[in-house]
């Protein structure tokens, strides 16, 4: 079997034998396949699609790349959350606490930063010492005693996932329905959660910006689950506009710490808990949403979910102080306030642009060898629905390295007035459930 046939019969719209994928999977992973050819199949998959048999395949297949963590001696029914990534969302930072105090075990395996979206990991690494190279006993102890861990895979968790991961940042191959859906599923049935709670986002910060594509790739990640006995539910959100008011790593984890405070923004506070109910009654531990978010609300209230993420941060190495003092992790020189040009309603955003400002200021990657600028990302001063007045802020860009005018011009372009206040966004379109 040689690769060239493959990437040949899929650039011609033919459908992939199980034994093709595999090879794919295996030869790759092992480095017998360079990334140039590599890129040419995934790209080819990008253009011709996947049917569904194919695509859970492909899961299969990566998957089983490396180890398949066993977590049946953790007690109780294991949930993870996912989410398709989206500008400023930071939800998995204040949701896994949340979730682990109010007693859900949620052992989460997370990514780095793909195109104009941050990666939970990157934020996270923010904080000084934060760890998220676990080893697999590391994270199972640390699931089974604090109810909760965030780390990388590692190189015998789901290893296909991680090299295509990588691969597809730098070659115009991530929003993929079948990669995506593939990617995902390999790697948190590879953490050996019992339960998984979707959150796939749509608009124009989002890599399915058309809701039918969203919708698409939940329906494909539900029938990943169904065929490995894993319950799911997916929720469709909007991604129209940043998440929150704070976009970049370090302004993320600051953000994520004052929901957990009962001090964040209405939107970011609200999806947490929603998602967070949804892993409650998955994992059996409430008996309907509204009784879920009330224990949720409750542990803010009192408290705890903040010891919970302090835990959490101190189990993987990290400076505990970052919680009461925001300046120990790193932040960029520079805060250019960018205000707005005309008076009107803020009618549109165009997320994209805001997310790939962050990116060229250097809060993501461009290629796969880039190094994150921790501290560098905006500050939202107006969102979809807002009055703003000529010369009042709109932004406020946090940079080292930055074009004045290019800065500007970004965020001019970015927004959209107009006379006429829009209707109200909605954050949550539709729940899908198996």
């Amino acid at each position: 079997m040689q690769i060239l046939d493959i990437i040949k019969k899929k650039r011609d719209g033919n459908e992939l034998t199980a034994a093709e994928l595999q090879f794919f999977v295996t030869e790759y992973t092992k480095g017998q396949i360079p990334d140039y050819q590599a890129s040419a199949l995934l790209m080819a998959i990008y253009l011709r699609g996947m049917t569904a048999k194919e695509t859970s395949i492909l899961a299969d297949s990566m998957l089983h790349s490396g180890d398949v963590l066993d977590l049946s001696l953790i007690p109780g029914i294991k949930v993870d959350k996912h989410s398709t990534g989206g500008v400023g969302d930071k939800i998995s930072i204040p949701l896994a606490p949340l979730v682990a105090a109010a007693g859900v075990k949620n052992p989460m395996i997370s990514g780095r930063g793909l195109g104009h979206t941050g990666g939970t990991l990157d934020k996270l690494e923010a904080i000084p010492g934060f760890n998220v190279n676990l080893t697999e006993d590391d994270f199972i102890d640390q699931v089974s005693a604090i109810g909760t861990a965030i780390i990388s895979a590692t190189q015998d968790v789901a290893p296909a996932d991680k090299k295509i991961y990588a691969l597809r940042d730098t070659t115009g191959t991530v929003d993929s329905i079948p990669l995506i859906a593939s990617s995902i599923m390999s790697k948190k049935l590879a953490s050996g959660t019992n339960a998984l709670v979707l959150d796939v986002k749509t608009g124009s910060g989002a890599f399915m910006q058309d809701f039918d594509d969203a919708r698409s790739l939940a329906k494909q990640l539900l029938d990943i689950g169904q065929a490995h006995q894993t319950k799911m539910v997916a929720l469709i959100t909007n991604m129209n506009q940043p998440l929150g008011v704070k976009v970049g790593n370090t302004l993320e984890v600051e953000e994520s710490i004052d929901i957990l405070k009962g001090q964040g923004p209405e939107d970011t506070t609200k999806l947490t808990i929603e998602l967070g109910a949804y892993m409650l009654v998955l994992a059996e531990q409430a008996k309907d949403i509204q009784t879920a978010r009330t224990i949720l609300q409750e542990k803010i209230a009192d408290g705890s979910a903040l010891a919970k993420f302090k835990e959490l941060v101190e189990a993987e190495g990290g400076d505990v102080r970052v919680v009461d003092n925001y300046q120990l992790m790193p932040h960029a020189k520079n805060q250019i306030v960018v205000t707005a040009l005309d008076d009107g309603y803020v009618n549109a955003i165009d997320t994209n642009d805001l997310g790939m400002l962050v990116v060229y200021l250097g809060g993501g990657r461009l290629k796969k060898t880039d190094k994150i600028d921790p501290g560098v990302g905006l500050v939202i001063h107006k969102k979809v629905g807002d009055y703003v007045h000529r010369g009042e802020p709109l932004v406020t860009v946090h940079a080292n390295s930055f074009d004045d005018d290019q800065v500007q011009s970004s965020i001019h372009q970015a927004y959209h007035l107009s006379a006429v206040q829009p209707p109200a966004e909605e954050l949550i379109y539709e729940i899908m459930e198996e």
